[in-house]
């Protein structure tokens, strides 16, 4: 029984997960004020600042899918997970953790950006989207590294 690579597997599962979530909230919430504040001037622009709102809640989803492919696959190995496999949950989850809360926080500072300067009449939503997309590609390299780093 290796109880130290299933501690680690677990601290870093609820990385992982915590962290992601942590940023995703982070995220929509900076979003979501400017969006609040943004209305005061333009109401009509609901539906494009509410699109740009929810970009950084995908981190939070990033963080959730890779904790359950993850936790799948330590749960099934169980006592047999090694040291190396405990340590590489660990690792994978310390990194989707911190590049969630990160990238999330970072996405949505350029959403923010976008909805003000949408209810200053400019038209810069699908430039904004495009901008706010490449702090998300992190996320995702950090989600395909769950795969790699998947006990088997």
């Amino acid at each position: 029984m290796n109880t130290l690579s299933l501690i680690l597997a677990y601290i870093g599962l609820a990385f992982m997960l915590g962290l992601a979530g942590i940023g995703s909230a982070i995220g929509v919430t900076i979003a979501g004020n400017a969006t609040v504040g943004a209305l005061k001037k333009n109401p009509n622009m609901f539906g494009s600042a509410m699109i740009l709102s929810a970009l950084p809640s995908t981190q939070g989803l990033y963080g959730f899918a890779g904790f359950f492919l993850n936790l799948g696959a330590v749960t099934k190995l169980g006592d047999a997970l090694t040291l190396s496999q405990g340590l590489a949950v660990f690792a994978v989850g310390l990194a989707m953790g911190f590049v969630g809360l990160f990238s999330a926080m970072k996405q949505a500072s350029i959403s923010a950006n976008g909805i003000v300067e949408i209810s200053n009449g400019h038209n810069v939503f699908s430039s904004t989207l495009v901008l706010a997309v490449f702090p998300e590609l992190y996320a995702i390299l950090a989600f395909a590294s769950c795969f790699l780093a998947m006990p088997s």
